[in-house]
């Protein structure tokens, strides 16, 4: 018998154990029969692999930079929380006599992950390789630090939008520990600002975890204004050039999207271009409507659910789709006569 190393779940990331953990499953001892381990030719095996490495260039990165580490990017966001949040992430015997040494020690052990985070980013990205990674890294983390009262301030805004707008929220506190389109929103309005100083990969890291997490995709390069609030959230999407203004809402299912992408003269397609929709102040959208394309809806307008949009629509409209019509069978005669089936097409 031999002591062999296998993963449990556990409910989140530490900072401190993560060179213990592998995807955020922690490590726990087992005792297997090596008899019963296949008897495989690893030598042949490594070999091959190793060929497909280098016949794939793109799906390997071998005597490159070395990459951001995303457990250590998860492990951030949660610390990001705890302070942003004070007593409901993190840290719970917080009071007034230990709340400034608290937030500062904090602060203190973020800049240097944030650092290191942030200079892999830039260093595994060819294009931005120079001669001052370092004072830019340096540079961005202290811009992203002070940007974070600005950030809380607007999520207050969120999280005020969400309890005035869900008849079911029985307080903020109820909100902000338990609503999905708390930690989706939370997320991207860190990763944006992130992405606003020009960090590669992270931003996305970031906003992809929380999709995992959440169900609500949103790409941290949209832009979205504050007293935003997505009601159950499940499969909302939020694409990369979407632009939503103050005070607006989405229900589930909501997709912000873009149309079929257009290709250059070499069969690539174009990026970098406005191809989602923009939906301007108080702007309602009801549950698995789809909006697509460079569109704009305006100020005020309700979009009804299951709606498929692809046109601009003028302020404080309502758009709706055309209801399903019913049809009513009286089935005790079909039953009589052995026939079963209730469906038409």
């Amino acid at each position: 018998m031999v002591n062999l190393q296998l993963f449990a779940p556990v409910g989140g990331y530490n900072m401190n154990v993560l060179e213990n953990c592998f995807f955020g499953f922690a490590k726990r001892s087992i005792l297997v029969n090596v008899s019963n381990i296949p008897d495989v030719d690893l030598v042949n095996l490594a070999a091959a692999l190793q060929d497909s490495y280098y016949a794939n260039p793109r799906l390997h990165h071998i005597s490159s930079a070395f990459m951001p580490s995303r457990d250590e990017i998860y492990a951030i966001t949660n610390k990001l929380f705890s302070v942003l949040f004070p007593g409901f992430f993190g840290r719970q015997d917080l009071s007034h006599h230990n709340i400034a040494q608290h937030v500062q020690t904090e602060l203190e052990g973020l800049s240097r992950h944030l650092y290191r985070q942030i200079l892999q980013c830039f260093n595994c990205r060819k294009s931005r390789k120079n001669n001052n990674l370092e004072l830019r890294a340096q540079t961005v983390t202290q811009l992203f630090l002070e940007s974070l009262p600005r950030i809380r301030e607007v999520l207050f805004c969120d999280i005020l939008a969400a309890y005035k707008g869900d008849p079911a929220a029985g307080d903020t506190d109820e909100i902000i520990f338990s609503y999905p389109a708390t930690i989706a929103i939370g997320t991207y309005r860190l990763a944006h600002q992130l992405r606003k100083l020009s960090v590669p990969l992270m931003p996305r890291i970031m906003t992809e975890h929380a999709h995992s997490l959440t169900g609500i995709d949103i790409h941290p390069g949209s832009m979205i204004g504050k007293g935003f609030f997505i009601d159950h959230g499940t499969g909302v999407v939020i694409g990369e050039t979407a632009i939503i203004g103050d005070n607006c809402k989405l229900y589930q299912g909501v997709t912000l999207g873009a149309l079929s992408f257009p290709h250059d003269e070499s069969g690539q397609i174009i990026r970098n271009y406005k191809r989602h929709p923009t939906l301007e102040d108080e702007v309602i959208v009801y549950s698995n409507a789809s909006i697509l394309g460079n569109v704009t809806i305006g100020k005020g307008a309700t979009i009804g659910g299951s709606v498929f949009l692809t046109q601009s629509v003028p302020p404080g409209c309502m758009v709706t789709a055309k209801q399903a019509e019913l049809r009513y069978r009286n089935r005790c005669d079909t039953l009589s006569r052995g026939l079963i089936s209730d469906y038409q097409i």
